[in-house]
Parts: C-alpha cells; structure tokens; sequence
C-alpha cells in the first residue's frame, strides 16, 4: 500500500482528491469519494453559501469521513463561503481564480487545512508564507480554469519551491498518471474529469456521454482575451465562443455571452448553449463506475507501476 504525506495530515486512506468541478461536484459525489478513501471535495463556484451550507450537511448525513470544499475566490458569495466553512467546520478548504490570502488566517484558526490551488511558482512561494498547509499544482491539462504551464512541467517546479506537501493535478485519470505524478514529487493527485463518469455524479447524461464518446483531441481553450482561460469540451457553444472572442465582440458582451453556460450543460445537457467542462484526459474516461472504485482502481493501478521504476536502474 502506498504511502502519503497527505494522508497523515487529513486522515485519509488514499491520496487522491475528487476535483471541485462548479455545478458538478455537490455533496453525493463528495461524500461517494471521501467513502471511498479518498477526500471528497464539493464545490462553491458562482453558489450563494446557503447552498453550499446544504450540500455539506448532505455529505454528513452520507459519510463521516473527511471532506473538503472548494472556493472559487472570483465568487460574488466567496466571503459569504469563506464563513460558512468555518461555521460547518469542514476539514479542508482548496481555493482557485484568485489569492485566499485575506481568508487564511480565520481558516487556520478554525483548524481547517488550507490547500491552495497554484498555477505558477510565484504562487507556489506566496501561498507557503502565508501558512498554506499543502499547495495544489494545477497543469493546463486539466478542465475548467486553466494556467500556461502543463502537470509535467509544473510540478516539479512547485516541489522545489516549497517545502509543503504538493498534489498534482490536469490531465490525470489513471493509474499511470499517479505514479508519474509522485515520480514528479507530488504526495497526491487530484482528478476532475474521471469522476464526471461516477455513479453518483449527476450531470445531464448527455455530458456524461460525451465524456465517454471523447477523443484526444476533443477540448479547447476559450477565455485567454478575458484573463481567465477555460478549457472544455469542443462544442458548438465552445467554437462560437471562440470566434466571438477572436472576432472582437466587446469584453462585457463576451462575458455575457458564457454566463450561465456551464449550468445549461450540467441541468440540461444543452449540446448548443452549454459549456461542457473537461480536462484533456476525457478520451481516457471508458466507462461509468461508483466513485469508490475509480480511487481503488487508479491506486491499484499505481502501485506496480512504481515498483516497477527499479527496472531501469542498474
């Protein structure tokens, strides 16, 4: 069995987190993931915090095993959240779409673990000094938003900037890409687009079935013009955006034009308004399964890979 730095600090049994995927990863999928060994994260996103109050009420009621929430500091409710974790005492905070600095002192003292999502090593050393208690590295591989530089590159960099434990995240869905991963000298993994084929995910089966239908060369990335990129499922919604963007439509239209998008995919399957989120690893997603076995089945898969790697050593 393998062994994780990141386990011992959040009491957990594998190293691997369930992405906070906006509209997708509520309290089942969370709970499903944390049941399974793993940490269940749920995902505030644009949610005002009553919501977000719900879903980790419903997680407790499912599962007594530690859970995180994920906040997206771009959020008009991102105080509002920041307050209701502390008040719900969730064991884990991750943040994305901007600094948390203003929120981790509280955070801290309330005995939360506060694991940052960082896309550069400037970050990286940002979110060390300011008392973080592991660092998330995000590659552009992955789905929603995304930074310049790819897992592979990354990591490595994070590692060597900080003396936190490191997670790698963007275009991991396998066995594979964990043992990669802590060759790279992460103590864990985070995936997103893997757990969009749980059971107990509940997307519009249409975004289900193009997960499963996808191809290596089916996402793109829309948003640079705005500052914040996404990537996402090559789509009708996506390519429109696209040439908008690059066709000059006026920054406040454009931003219009994606609100509510990522909804109109997840409720409604909508194949020509919606925008239908995935990292670049969607092609590897084959079949739908319960979400406690996707993390058994990727740390299976991990351990003889790593135990191999002495084979090409004399």
């Amino acid at each position: 069995m393998m062994k994780s730095a990141i386990c011992e600090m959040l009491g957990i049994q594998y190293p691997v987190f369930q992405g906070g995927m906006a509209w997708i990863a509520d309290g089942k999928l969370a709970a499903a993931v944390s049941d399974g060994g793993g940490l269940g994260i749920i995902a505030a996103g644009n949610a005002p915090g009553e919501y977000v109050r719900t879903q980790i009420q419903i997680a407790r009621n499912i599962t007594d095993k530690p859970i995180g929430v994920n906040i997206m500091l771009l959020s008009p409710f991102a105080d509002e959240v920041a307050n209701i974790v502390i008040e719900e005492k969730v064991q884990v905070v991750t943040t994305g779409a901007g600094n948390p600095g203003k929120y981790i002192k509280d955070w801290l003292n309330a005995g939360i673990k506060v694991i940052p999502v960082v896309a550069s090593v400037a970050m990286a050393k940002l979110m060390t000094r300011l008392g973080a208690s592991a660092l998330i590295a995000e590659g552009g591989e992955s789905g929603g938003h995304v930074g310049e530089l790819t897992t592979m590159v990354l990591v490595p960099q994070i590692c060597d900037a900080t003396s936190l434990p490191v997670i790698a995240a963007g275009g991991i869905g396998d066995g594979r890409g964990v043992a990669a991963s802590f060759m790279l000298g992460a103590c864990g993994v985070q995936m997103g687009t893997r757990f969009l084929s749980a059971n107990e995910c509940t997307i519009h089966p249409s975004y289900k079935e193009k997960i499963l239908k996808a191809t290596d060369l089916c996402t793109m990335v829309t948003g640079k013009r705005l500052g914040h990129p996404v990537r996402s499922l090559r789509t009708q919604f996506a390519r429109d955006y696209a040439k908008a963007e690059f066709g000059g439509m006026p920054e406040e239209e454009l931003e219009a034009f994606g609100t509510g998008a990522l909804r109109l995919a997840v409720q409604e399957g909508d194949s020509q308004k919606g925008c239908f989120l995935s990292g670049q690893i969607a092609a590897m997603v084959k079949k739908e399964q319960p979400a406690a076995e996707i993390v058994k089945e990727v740390m299976d898969e991990a351990e003889p890979i790593l135990r191999r790697a002495a084979q090409w050593v004399e």
